[in-house]
C-alpha cells in the first residue's frame, strides 16, 4: 500500500523578503536609464527570508558595483532600505526608496550649456 504526501500549504512555506511592483519599477526605470548612459550592463536579484536584493554590475563577471537592499526586519529601526557599494560599505539607508537612489539618479545629470 502506498502513502499520500500532502501537498504543502500556506503555513509550510517560509515568508519570502520581495520588491512589490511599485519598488521594482522604480528600480528597473533607474537600470534601463544606467544601461542607457553605459554604466551598467547587467543585473541580478536575490531573494531570501530577511532580505531582497538588486545587484547592478558594470560587466557580467565582476562583483556588483552597487546593491540596493530591502531588509524588512530593519524598517523600524533604521529603515528596510539600504545601497552598498562594490566593497560592501553601506552608503545610504533609509526608510524609503527615492531618496536612497538619489546619489545613483545624480550620476545621470548632466550640465547642458546654451
Amino acid at each position: 500500500m502506498s502513502s499520500v504526501t500532502p501537498f504543502p500549504g500556506r503555513v509550510d512555506r517560509k515568508a519570502v523578503a520581495t520588491f512589490d511592483r511599485w519598488e521594482l519599477q522604480k528600480i528597473l526605470d533607474l537600470y534601463g536609464r544606467m544601461v542607457a548612459a553605459g554604466h551598467w550592463r547587467d543585473y541580478a536579484m536575490q531573494f531570501a527570508p530577511d532580505l531582497a536584493s538588486f545587484a547592478a554590475f558594470r560587466r557580467t563577471a565582476e562583483r556588483p558595483e552597487i546593491r540596493i537592499e530591502k531588509r524588512p526586519s530593519l524598517r523600524v529601526k533604521q529603515g528596510a532600505w539600504a545601497l552598498v557599494s562594490e566593497h560592501g560599505a553601506v552608503l545610504k539607508r533609509g526608510h524609503e526608496l527615492g531618496p536612497v537612489l538619489a546619489p545613483l539618479e545624480r550620476r545621470l545629470i548632466k550640465l547642458v550649456a546654451d
